[in-house]
């Protein structure tokens, strides 16, 4: 990775879409210090492209993604896109079919009606008469904490804290939608949405594009003084219908971690990453996400949060960007947990940034919460 670029993200209503990603793009040329002209390839993402209004939408800003006279990938995986575009992205550079590809996901969701779109990705009978996103994640954390037997206030404190410490980041962020400092107590005693999950545990919708240039080694060499060096990937499927799978236990995320640790030469993750940007758009899921991931071990996430290990400071920082917590752009906002940890290794991250960065990992989960992806990137080939 030899550029990144991301808009400031929130409600966009400043500019049109094309104009948005447009701004990404920009930022992500100048980052590379090349012209479109360098461009062998354009993969681009968003959620379902009808979010907006516009189905195709890749073709509606081609000019914007400077795409005009290139061959274009779209990928759309609901909100592991962000992750299967740079995975794109990643093996059309690897195998050898281009030397320069220039990855985009963005989303607009103040533009068109995003939540009814949302909602027509569950299956009709069984499955949309659940709920949005908030219901299924609520039920995520019961599931959680009924398997492993976790105390209900422990769960509670530890979701708080993740909560106060994505929120702090995003305040330093200043890519970030959310820029509002909470504590403890106000995580704790906001309105319920969906029990056990409450407002500061929820994340926003919002507009916004990321933009990063992935370049082979040959090039890379050539273009970047400090380039972020691909380590790792991993990307898992299971089934559609949540009650299929345990969310507890969730092998998607298991096994993705796995190959992209196998790939990195990584076997001890908490010891030998620096930083992670995990796909969190609910606390409760962070704490699930921090075992399946291999962070730490299963039923103890709770207690490795509330001892600090995963704040600012901490073994293994996480987050330090805000997370989806604070930004959710959704095609968008696991590509923004890739640029984010290129950021890191790379030096980048400005007021976020964690001293002596050198091997990032980032996450991104969707689908119909049945798809987990991992990519984990380093300062050093």
């Amino acid at each position: 990775m030899i550029g990144t670029g991301q808009t400031k993200h929130g409600r966009r209503d400043d500019l049109s879409y094309p104009e948005m990603v447009r701004e990404a793009v920009k930022a992500a040329l100048e980052d590379a210090g090349i012209t479109p002209d360098d461009i062998d390839a354009v993969v681009f993402g968003s959620m379902p492209s009808m979010m907006e209004g516009v189905a195709l939408n890749h073709l509606y800003f081609a000019e914007a993604l400077r795409a005009v006279g290139k061959p274009i990938l779209r990928s759309e995986t609901c909100g592991s896109t962000g992750q299967s575009i740079a995975h794109t992205g990643i093996y059309w550079v690897a195998s050898g079919m281009a030397d320069i590809v220039l990855v985009v996901g963005s989303e607009k969701q103040h533009e068109g009606d995003a939540q009814a779109t949302m909602m027509t990705i569950p299956e009709p009978f069984l499955v949309r008469i659940v709920g949005g996103a908030p219901a299924v994640f609520s039920m995520q954390a019961r599931e959680y904490m009924g398997h492993f037997k976790i105390d209900e206030q422990k769960a509670r404190e530890a979701a708080a804290i993740i909560s106060v410490d994505c929120h702090n980041g995003g305040f330093l962020n200043p890519y970030a939608h959310i820029k509002v400092q909470v504590t403890k107590e106000d995580v704790m005693r906001a309105r319920i949405i969906t029990y056990p999950v409450r407002l500061w545990d929820v994340c926003p919708s919002s507009d916004g594009a990321c933009a990063v240039v992935l370049a082979s080694e040959r090039k890379a060499k050539r273009l970047c003084k400090r380039p972020a060096w691909i380590k790792g990937m991993g990307f898992r499927g299971e089934e559609y219908f949540s009650g299929d799978s345990s969310k507890a236990v969730w092998r998607s995320a298991i096994e993705a971690a796995k190959e992209a640790y196998g790939q990195a030469g990584i076997t001890e993750p908490r010891r030998e990453i620096d930083v992670a940007e995990v796909y969190n758009p609910f606390t409760y899921q962070e704490l699930v996400l921090l075992e399946c991931l291999g962070f730490c071990p299963h039923g103890e996430a709770p207690d490795y949060v509330i001892k600090g290990v995963f704040s600012p400071g901490g073994e293994l920082p996480c987050n330090p960007s805000g997370g989806v917590l604070c930004t959710n752009p959704i095609g968008a906002a696991g590509l923004i947990r890739l640029a984010e940890a290129a950021m890191q290794v790379t030096g980048k991250a400005g007021p976020h940034q964690v001293e002596g960065a050198k091997v990032a990992f980032s996450h991104a989960m969707g689908g119909a919460e049945q798809f987990n992806a991992v990519t984990i990137v380093g300062s050093e080939l």
